[in-house]
């Protein structure tokens, strides 16, 4: 570490809504003003209309809102069948909701482990997981890079299992399927499908700090299967597909109208906000090259990188205190995920092994990165870095 440390304090933070929200907040206001005005608060047009939208934009049949992107992915486990007795493999580096969801559904999670490079599930490690239970793959697209998916699915085709996709921090994420020639040789258009319309189902976080973030709790169910879609619709509204005709135990789990309008707002900004996102994301990648003790995560070709976070590995136990020295100097960032799910008291009475996720744990480490952060901002995050490593 560099003895002359900069004495100048910023004042970066982690995630800022505030100055986001300026951008748009005369068309937030109208929005607010028609639902206030037609006083439709519980499944208003404005839901129906996001859900048409998201739909079309990710490129699944189906779209249901729910309240919470831990409720979507409930609901997409109970509407897939997935229930009692069953296995679900997934990752145990991500938020709890992943896993709970799991738990909520009635299942058991089985963890694999993750791969450094990316902190995404690890396909090699799945086949190996798999039992007489096992029932589904539920990987996460975990910072806004899509988790391997050609490998997953294929394995679950050959098993026969469903494919729960946690978009929640991809909105927008791509995956490049196929090549740009075909088995003669000749050339031919290269296809893309967005985080959320390549598995069974999948379920979006409308959490205020992702890609396309809200102003509250919200989520949303995907799927190109009509069972699936008709299943989720009933079990947000209490289980009933009429009311007061309860077919099952469900949830209250609308997603509210003011929600919906204000998404539908942003949701014509969202992709260009994405490309602010890997315009910062690039420019941190420039300066934070060949930094002894510093690793970056690689760039993909195949998968499109939205950054809703910007995540370096900082080693030798040092990311506590690089993160404390930015801090000092007014730079504020986050750790995703300090403790795998497999290390919560939850599982304290597990035999999971998971040396790759316990490293990761330690290492991770979230820069500032938003649609508004400035590029001079970037430069001032990475020379403190730069003189504190």
């Amino acid at each position: 570490m560099r003895s002359q440390q900069r004495k100048t304090a910023y004042s970066i933070p982690a995630v800022d809504l505030k100055t986001e929200i300026s951008l748009m907040r005369q068309e937030l206001d109208e929005a607010y003003d028609r639902v206030m005005q037609h006083g439709q608060f519980i499944m208003g047009p404005e839901v129906q209309q996001l859900e048409e939208e998201i739909a079309h934009y990710i490129g699944t049949r189906y779209a249901i809102a729910v309240n919470s992107g831990t409720d979507a992915l409930t609901i997409s486990l109970r509407s897939m069948g997935i229930g009692e007795g069953d296995e679900v493999i997934t990752t145990p580096f991500t938020f709890f909701a992943t896993v709970e969801s799991i738990l909520m559904a009635g299942a058991r999670p089985v963890f694999v482990d993750i791969q450094a490079h990316d902190c995404n599930l690890n396909p090699d490690l799945i086949e190996a997981a798999i039992t007489e239970k096992t029932k589904a793959i539920l990987p996460v697209h975990l910072y806004g890079k899509m988790a391997y998916m050609e490998s997953i699915l294929s394995i679950a085709e050959v098993y026969h299992l469903k494919v729960l996709e946690d978009c929640a921090q991809a909105f927008g994420s791509e995956f490049i399927v196929g090549s740009n020639e075909n088995k003669n040789g000749q050339k031919q258009k290269i296809q893309t499908k967005k985080a959320g319309a390549m598995g069974d189902a999948a379920g979006l976080s409308f959490f205020p700090s992702k890609n396309l973030g809200g102003f509250g709790d919200g989520g949303m169910v995907l799927t190109n299967h009509p069972d699936v879609a008709d299943l989720a619709q009933m079990l947000r509204v209490h289980g009933a597909k009429k009311k007061y005709h309860n077919v099952l135990p469900g949830y209250n789990s609308r997603l509210d109208t003011l929600q919906a309008v204000m998404l539908l707002v942003k949701l014509t900004y969202v992709d260009h906000f994405l490309e602010k996102r890997r315009e910062l994301a690039l420019r941190y990648n420039s300066r934070l090259q060949d930094i002894d003790g510093l690793e970056l995560f690689p760039f993909y070709a195949d998968r499109s990188h939205t950054y809703n976070q910007y995540v370096i590995r900082i080693s030798d136990g040092r990311r506590d205190a690089v993160a404390e020295s930015l801090k000092k100097q007014g730079i504020h960032t986050n750790v995703y995920y300090p403790v795998p799910c497999h290390r919560t008291p939850v599982f304290e009475n597990c035999s999971f092994t998971l040396p790759v996720s316990d490293q990761m744990a330690e290492e991770v480490l979230s820069l500032p990165l938003y649609p508004t952060l400035a590029l001079n901002e970037v430069e001032i995050i990475a020379d403190c870095i730069v003189d504190i490593m």
